[in-house]
């Protein structure tokens, strides 16, 4: 990754992030401690990735859009493994989303302004729809849609609903290369 101004990365604790070369990583962000951004990922404009007390792991291809906030959770009495976030392959993590020592799954839906709490599980091609809240250790299955606050199955999803997700997929891929490249310009990289 070519580090741009206005990108904050910050070693803690002896852990500092690990990002792809090919990964975007747009002005504005803050990322600290343990995170790992996989090949072809993006994250937007404004984002806190805060790894400081377990570890965020973010796949291949997936993106975090503009204003979203990612934590994880420390072990504790009880739970040893803590609540580590972890984000598989061709995710989408809608504008302002709160995740928080959660799993999503490849091809996994976040929308916009939703949360998902810690030991939740958004299950492969499944979608937390805009504004809900999937609350700690609540499993959603794969291809399923789930809303509300607290969030709850609503459907399965449709293969054309599928399809969708995996073209917004493809989209910020496409427009994380684009928008590396219009930063660097303005920024005369």
């Amino acid at each position: 990754m070519t580090t741009r101004p206005g990108v904050n990365i910050v070693p803690i604790h002896g852990k500092s992030p690990r990002i792809h070369d090919s990964a975007f990583i747009a002005p504005g962000c803050t990322i600290i401690g343990d995170v790992e951004v996989g090949e072809d990922s993006s994250v937007w404009y404004n984002c806190v990735l805060r790894a400081d007390v377990s570890r965020i792991v973010i796949g291949q291809r997936s993106n975090v859009q503009d204003g979203s906030v990612l934590h994880c959770d420390p072990e504790r009495p009880g739970d040893p493994d803590g609540s580590p976030l972890i984000i598989g392959d061709d995710v989408l993590i809608g504008h302002l989303a709160m995740v928080h020592g959660c799993t999503i799954e490849d091809r996994g839906f976040v929308g916009l302004g939703a949360i998902a709490m810690n030991k939740a599980v958004i299950g492969s091609d499944a979608m937390l729809a805009a504004g809900a809240m999937l609350t700690e250790g609540k499993v959603m299955e794969p291809r399923t849609l789930w809303a509300g606050r607290p969030a709850k199955p609503m459907k399965e999803l449709s293969e054309a609903a599928i399809a969708g997700m995996r073209m917004g997929t493809a989209h910020y891929a496409h427009n994380a290369k684009e928008h590396a490249k219009a930063v660097d310009a303005a920024l005369g990289s």
